[in-house]
């Protein structure tokens, strides 16, 4: 619950803070932040659903299957190249022998990191990257930045917003351009970009 005044909207990250992120949590050996901000970005997953995902989803398949907590419907997602090759590097570099492990396990080896720990974390992480974003840094923001950078590539158009809406499960194109924080002079300035 957020204190009267607070600012709690979650923002998303540009496509090269992204990738910058990704590359340095790898080179500094937060292999497993580097591999939930990724599959998070790639798959637009919730924060509960990724928690859940096993080495072995990703092995022999091209697609990862998964049954939304939130929705209980089932998504497949192909599986896009640089992330599946970024499992198995990293998976060789934490030195995992069961395929069978959670992807985020805790560090007993018993069960996923809880979602509260990877929000602190999150902070922690774009603090010491010295990463500043407007509005609240979350696991929420994965999904985000994967809307805005599909937008962003098919400038802005219909066709990738009602794409997006089923992607995210939102129930109209509103609701998605609200959820990512799509405003109207944006859209608008699709018109003035338009030259013959």
């Amino acid at each position: 619950m957020s204190l009267d005044g607070q600012k709690t909207t979650t923002t998303s990250m540009e496509w090269d803070q992204f990738k910058s992120l990704i590359s340095k949590l790898e080179r500094d050996g937060e292999y497993k932040f580097c591999l939930l901000v990724a599959m998070g970005v790639f798959t637009g997953l919730r924060i509960s659903d990724l928690l859940q995902i096993k080495f072995n989803q990703f092995i022999g398949t091209d697609f990862l299957n998964i049954i939304e907590k939130k929705t209980k419907k089932d998504r497949k997602i192909k599986i896009n190249l640089d992330l599946k090759e970024m499992v198995e590097r990293i998976k060789l570099k934490m030195n995992v022998t069961n395929d069978e492990q959670y992807i985020f396990v805790n560090k007993y080896g018993t069960k996923p990191i809880d979602k509260s720990y990877v929000n602190v974390k999150l902070k922690e992480l774009f603090n010491k990257y010295d990463i500043h974003l407007e509005g609240n840094v979350s696991s929420h923001l994965f999904r985000k930045t994967l809307g805005n950078r599909a937008l962003k590539l098919n400038n802005y158009s219909n066709e990738s917003m009602v794409l997006l809406m089923e992607l995210f499960n939102h129930s109209s194109p509103s609701t998605t351009k609200r959820y990512l924080g799509v405003r109207d002079s944006e859209i608008q300035s699709i018109y003035d970009s338009l030259k013959l």
